[in-house]
């Protein structure tokens, strides 16, 4: 894979993680009253309201560049379509574009030394042919 994509895609993996981390905060601040946090109307829901908006359009215009950064990259290092969708799927859980993008970085590494993705999974003794 190419230095620039991996580069381009852990910053995407991060800014997706962070605005969608800053999201979650923003609908606190949005409908904590539901909670009994604060009254309804109040300034802090009214600036939940406003960063939701502007936050969540953020987050989703830049998940579409990750998701298109991320297919480029899980391409490149040729990883199966279960764990591709995997990766796809991390901009939309809080964090998970930070474990994804250890992952990709170690699956890079791995090609660069010229290693399969995972190790292979030692064998019982069940799983043994008798000789």
């Amino acid at each position: 894979m190419k230095p620039g994509v991996l580069i381009f895609y852990r910053i995407m993996a991060y800014v997706t993680a962070v605005l969608l981390i800053l999201l979650c905060a923003a609908m606190v601040l949005k409908y904590g009253y539901l909670a009994g946090l604060w009254e309804e109307g109040s300034s802090t829901q009214q600036l939940g309201t406003a960063w939701t908006f502007r936050i969540g359009v953020a987050h989703g215009w830049l998940y579409m560049v990750y998701l298109l950064v991320a297919v480029v990259a899980t391409t490149q290092l040729r990883v199966p379509l279960g764990r591709m969708l995997l990766v796809l799927l991390a901009g939309t859980i809080p964090f998970g574009a930070f474990f994804a993008e250890r992952k990709v970085t170690r699956w890079h590494e791995l090609r660069l030394a010229g290693k399969p993705l995972t190790e292979p999974r030692p064998r019982t003794a069940e799983e043994t042919p008798a000789s």
